[in-house]
């Protein structure tokens, strides 16, 4: 009996990337020059890139998060020919910042999914387990109503372990006084959520909404790990139940 669902939060409940695109193609028109040089879909690359790059940086450890944050400016920039400097880097991400934050949202799917759980399994619990900044991730959490519904937040940037380590799905187990079968996990990256979770001893389920195309090496261990694949939160409850 599945007693506890854990999710992610970015582009699994938290419309995540939707913001980013909107965040800052909306900053670059507000820019003007050099920043309007390039067509949507670069300047989105560019900066996808350039998050996955840099995030990741922060989750090793080898940059603080208002690092990454001016990292991921400075190099924006750097590609249009401006430098900016350590201060001016950050304050060129506090204001992409208001844009992002002004494009914030749930995935439609989100709520009815969390209602069509707790009809299907009477007493479940919810939880996240996010890779990140405690403060920041509560703010989104809050922003869009998910403070509600959930039970704990667990982020790496406070417990000092980042998925797929096995000790932060752990955690988060303990925080809800269950055992890891009690508990399934769902994430939009397949080797960092669900297979992760999966040799935590969660269910692990990857919701892959872009239809993705995996790895053979990821392949060959979600299937060694027993990983679920779902392509929209409409799935889970049957899956589940």
């Amino acid at each position: 009996m599945i007693r506890v669902v854990l999710f992610d939060l970015d582009d699994t409940l938290f419309a995540h990337r939707a913001a980013v695109e909107s965040g800052i193609l909306a900053y670059a028109a507000a820019l003007g020059a050099p920043y309007g040089a390039l067509e949507a879909d670069e300047v989105v690359t560019i900066w996808h890139d350039l998050e996955e790059e840099h995030y990741h940086s922060y989750l090793a450890g080898d940059l603080d998060f208002e690092g990454q944050r001016q990292a991921r400016a400075r190099d924006f920039a750097a590609r249009h020919g401006v430098t900016l400097s350590d201060e001016e880097a950050s304050a060129w991400f506090a204001d992409y910042f208001e844009h992002y934050v002004a494009a914030w949202s749930l995935h439609d799917d989100a709520l009815p999914a969390l209602d069509a759980l707790e009809r299907r399994l009477p007493g479940v619990r919810f939880g996240l387990i996010t890779n990140g900044d405690l403060a920041f991730q509560r703010r989104k959490v809050e922003a869009v109503g998910l403070d509600a519904r959930v039970d704990h937040l667990i982020a790496s940037g406070e417990v000092g372990i980042p998925k797929p380590d096995a000790g932060i799905f752990r955690v988060a187990c303990d925080a809800f006084g269950v055992e890891p079968a009690e508990a399934a996990y769902v994430g939009d990256r397949l080797r960092t959520d669900a297979i992760g979770a999966a040799r935590a001893g969660l269910i692990g389920v990857w919701i892959n909404r872009r239809d993705a195309v995996p790895s053979p090496d990821d392949e060959r261990d979600a299937v060694d790990a027993g990983v679920r694949i779902i392509r929209s939160l409409d799935e889970l409850p049957p899956l589940l139940a």
